[in-house]
């Protein structure tokens, strides 16, 4: 493989930047620009080891910048190979500049997830540790962060490697029982073969089951606020910001367009939408509102509906009321402005999950965290959970599983032994390309590509 270079560190002003060279060349690359103090040159240098010295341009010898460089030999490196970083002031001049020395110097320039890319085709890491490797860059809280570190550590593979070792193990007897019938071998037996496949779709079910958990953490849940206009969508939003977002008005209608903005809900990240109020109007730009709001609806994972508790319910009420009722989605139902009484009935909202707040007033917030926790199962997650990264992963499992069940009702309905294995040996296949095993090269891109360029 050529040799290849990337800026790793955002490309925006700041202490330090790093521009990572790495290949069978990198080192004799890195000595061309760079010169450590002290005299030693850096194809001298060890392994997990540093110099001080300054980036020179060798068309003129100018100096760019006083730098640090760091040497990290194959094959104990990230990529696996001769590794060299710089590390320079971080503006983004520099940087570019440094990098340009290093494609002078006889590097190629490195695509997304390069370097990462090399790590498992080097054998350094798994196709899952990989793309772990992006998880733990996105992590948007600590339990996303565990999760995608113990990935990165390599739980996921041994859990899938483990399940198709046993897998393997059976194909192997059923293989050796049918292949020399003259050797008298004992036949897989019927409880073991049956076992041995329960066993093997259980752990799978069970990596399934705490995927939509694991997902909703690392990826955050698209929400939106809806009601009838004047119900407090705005201040809530603007209690859940912390600071004011959506305009407030006494008057009906003021929001007519969807304000999009993140929240951090305890562990959650919501895409958080404050919509138009619902309801009939005449006025055009409002109506234009109501129907964006109504698409944002249908389109969203976890709905907040607000009403205004100190006031009973009228028609537009319910008729919002019904029509989120009817969407199917994950759905909270808010009681706002709980400081000025109750004039609704509990009755009215049978069923679903209801928190009183006052937004204005900064009331019910602990309420509804525990809420919508709870609502997503995130309330009982397990941090020391296993869980798949991607779709692609679990398209992997689904698909495993799906052959597994196949080949477990053929030998309890009697089946001969060719189909269980047919079945068993196409969900081994599956596994392997989950892992990495036995991903083809057009799969392997597909990952690297969603990866950014320096990692």
């Amino acid at each position: 493989m050529s040799t290849v270079c990337a800026v790793s560190t955002p490309l925006a002003e700041g202490g330090l930047a790093v521009v990572r060279i790495s290949g069978e060349q990198a080192l004799a690359a890195a000595e061309k620009i760079f010169v450590p103090f002290g005299g030693k040159k850096v194809s001298e240098m060890e392994g997990y080891t540093c110099a001080y010295g300054r980036v020179t341009d060798p068309a003129d010898g100018e100096t760019v910048d006083d730098a640090m460089l760091t040497v990290f030999r194959a094959p104990h490196s990230y990529t696996g190979e001769d590794t060299a970083e710089i590390s320079c002031h971080g503006g983004v001049y520099i940087a570019k500049r440094i990098l340009r020395l290093c494609l002078s110097a006889g590097c190629e320039q490195a695509d997304r997830g390069e370097f990462t890319k090399r790590a498992f085709l080097n054998g350094k890491l798994s196709l899952t540790q990989a793309e772990a490797v992006m998880d733990m860059i996105s992590a948007r809280g600590e339990l996303s962060l565990r999760s995608a570190r113990l990935t990165r550590e390599g739980r996921l593979f041994r859990r899938i490697n483990g399940v198709k070792e046993k897998l393997v193990t059976l194909l192997g007897e059923l293989a050796a029982w049918v292949d020399y019938p003259e050797e008298d071998l004992p036949a897989v037996e019927d409880g073991a073969l049956r076992a041995v496949l329960s066993e093997a779709c259980g752990e799978l079910e069970t990596l399934l089951r705490d995927y939509d958990c694991g997902m909703v953490l690392r990826s955050g849940i698209d929400t939106v606020i809806a009601g009838k206009p004047n119900v407090g969508k705005s201040t809530l939003m603007n209690m859940l910001l912390g600071y004011e977002r959506s305009i407030v008005t006494e008057a009906a209608g003021t929001t007519r367009d969807v304000i999009e903005e993140t929240v951090k809900l305890g562990e959650l990240e919501l895409k958080l939408s404050d919509t138009a109020g619902i309801r009939e109007t005449e006025d055009r730009i409002e109506k234009l509102g109501v129907s964006l709001a109504k698409k944002r609806l249908d389109e969203c994972a976890l709905i907040i509906a607000v009403f205004d508790t100190s006031s009973p319910l009228d028609s537009e009420d319910r008729e919002l009321l019904s029509y989120v009722r009817g969407l199917d989605k994950r759905l909270i139902i808010v009681l706002n402005k709980s400081d000025l009484g109750n004039a609704v009935s509990n009755d009215e909202f049978e069923g679903l999950r209801v928190v009183g707040i006052s937004a204005k007033n900064g009331e019910g917030l602990e309420e509804l965290t525990a809420a919508v926790s709870e609502l997503f199962g995130t309330d009982t997650y397990d941090a020391d959970m296993t869980i798949f990264a991607n779709e692609r992963q679990k398209r992997c499992a689904e698909s495993a599983l799906e052959k597994l069940k196949a080949a477990l009702t053929a030998a309890e309905q009697g089946e001969t032994l060719d189909a269980v294995t047919v079945m068993t040996d196409a969900a081994v296949s599956e596994l392997m390309e989950l892992t990495g095993e036995r991903a083809t090269e057009a799969i392997v891109d597909e990952v690297f590509s969603k990866f950014c360029v320096g990692k």
